[in-house]
């Protein structure tokens, strides 16, 4: 079974995909910022971290490198709806932090399944 951590601070945004991501029968984690996302980053191995990037507290770019440091081999994937430099910016500049992919929201369940396969099937 896959271990998936779901990051992201809009309550309804990491529910649904949560929801999707269970649907597939992963076995799903979530946290509301960074800094909650990390801490379940330290306390065991995961497959794959969804994160979005604007957050408060800690941002996802930084997340994503704390992250990968602490366990480079868990594959990630950025998701973002934009902010003040736009979405493609920051998925851009997330892959530069060590995402795998990336997604802009809003996505449809298909767009999401279809990239956290991609990325789990990557050698």
């Amino acid at each position: 079974m896959v271990r998936i951590l779901v990051i992201d601070d809009e309550d309804l945004v990491r529910f649904s995909v949560c929801q999707m991501l269970e649907d597939e029968g992963h076995q799903v984690e979530e946290a509301a910022d960074g800094v909650e996302g990390i801490a379940k980053v330290a306390a065991g191995p995961l497959d794959l971290m969804i994160t979005d990037i604007v957050m408060p507290r800690k941002e996802g770019l930084e997340t994503i490198a704390e992250a990968k440091q602490m366990q480079p081999n868990m594959r990630v994937i950025a998701i973002s709806g934009g902010g003040p430099v736009g979405q493609f910016n920051y998925l851009e500049l997330a892959k530069q932090f060590g995402a795998d992919e990336v997604l802009a929201k809003p996505f449809k369940k298909q767009d999401l399944v279809a990239v956290v396969n991609t990325v789990l099937k990557r050698p």
